[in-house]
């Protein structure tokens, strides 16, 4: 009897353990796929999360299988595809897939990566079919009714995506958006913006510093106006309450070039000291992927190449200042996408039971002498 009380015991106490070791136990690895691998960043986001070595390895995701698609007219793409594959294949045993939906049947989530815009509604309305989560790498589409078109599709079917340029999160320009508690009441972003055949001249590589430009001034642009040479671009987007933001678009920077910098303007001037890598994004990926809550809206985005495709429209229009919802209005952006001021701060009651708008609150810095 003694025996078999202590047999038990002891199977009883395994099975704890083991349940104990499994509730402990971390998450397997998400399995991730690759459409594209014409850019370099295929190479370098497969590297990071396949390379548990790697001093930038992020660990909770793993590309397992990729689908190479390159663009015929497009000499960045065709030259670089074959390299870029050989790579995640031969170094870091991702499987070369023959389709999307086979790559899809495989992986638990997506990352459309493919150089040429143009491509992105067809690869991503296969992705959205099998239901897989995914981020869209830059330029969204090469035009913005295409983006809005990429959302809505995403959405009607309740499946999560994202799109970010990967300068949003690079430490210099986190440090100089958080710089202050109140509004950037001005802000300066300057960097590379050579063009893609087929996109709008800001989509490719403008999308950088336009996107570091609205991660300090948040949302609410409402017009754009732009001045226009063969080297450099300057658009001026006016925001909601005065504030503006100014983009230095420099046409004759190449690609990789990293001279970006952002300067914010409000009761103090702060400058970006530093710059980045795709480390930080891709960490956001991977939470997006596990949560499926993306760290940037649609409605985010679509401003922003609502932003981009105004300054196109003012480039046509010789400089005319240009309405962003009316661009985004054109292109079929749902209603519940674009900007809307926020409601005002209802009346307070007062002892006398007359309704009086709520006391205005104090500026920053030194009072101003009369």
């Amino acid at each position: 009897m003694a025996t078999r009380f202590c047999f038990i015991t002891l199977a009883a106490s395994a099975l704890l353990f083991c349940g104990t070791m499994n509730a402990q136990s971390p998450p397997a690895d998400l399995r991730i796929g690759m459409i594209g691998l014409d850019t370099s960043h295929a190479e370098q986001f497969t590297m990071r999360l396949n390379d548990a070595a790697n001093p930038n390895h992020i660990p909770g995701g793993r590309v397992v299988a990729a689908f190479p698609s390159a663009s015929a007219d497009l000499v960045d793409s065709t030259s670089r595809i074959e390299g870029y594959t050989a790579t995640v294949r031969d170094k870091y045993g991702v499987k070369i897939v023959g389709s999307i939906q086979e790559l899809c049947a495989g992986v638990d989530a997506v990352m459309i990566l493919s150089l040429d815009g143009r491509k992105h509604p067809e690869q991503a309305k296969e992705v959205i079919a099998m239901k897989k989560p995914f981020f869209l790498d830059k330029p969204v589409a090469a035009s913005l009714k295409d983006a809005i078109e990429i959302y809505r599709l995403a959405d009607t079917v309740g499946v999560p995506m994202f799109s970010a340029s990967a300068v949003r999160w690079y430490p210099g320009v986190v440090e100089v958006a958080a710089a202050e508690k109140m509004p950037a009441k001005s802000a300066l972003s300057y960097g590379p913006a050579p063009s893609l055949l087929g996109h709008p001249d800001l989509f490719f590589y403008g999308i950088h510093s336009t996107e570091a430009l609205f991660t300090v001034m948040g949302d609410g642009c409402e017009s754009v106006a732009r001045a226009t040479t063969d080297d450099v671009s300057v658009v001026t987007g006016i925001w909601a309450g005065g504030r503006s933001g100014t983009l230095h678009a420099l046409h004759y920077q190449k690609m990789h070039s990293t001279t970006y910098k952002l300067v914010r303007f409000g009761d103090t001037v702060v400058e970006q000291k530093s710059q980045g890598d795709y480390t930080p994004m891709l960490r956001e990926i991977i939470k997006f992927f596990q949560t499926k809550q993306p760290p940037v809206t649609a409605a985010q985005t679509l401003e922003i190449y609502a932003f981009m495709e105004a300054a196109e429209e003012s480039k046509r229009r010789k400089g005319a200042t240009i309405s962003l919802r009316d661009v985004l209005e054109k292109a079929g952006c749902p209603d519940k996408w674009l900007w809307t001021p926020p409601k005002p701060a209802p009346p307070t009651a007062t002892p006398d039971g007359v309704a009086r708008p709520p006391p205005a609150q104090p500026t920053k810095g030194k009072e101003r002498k009369e």
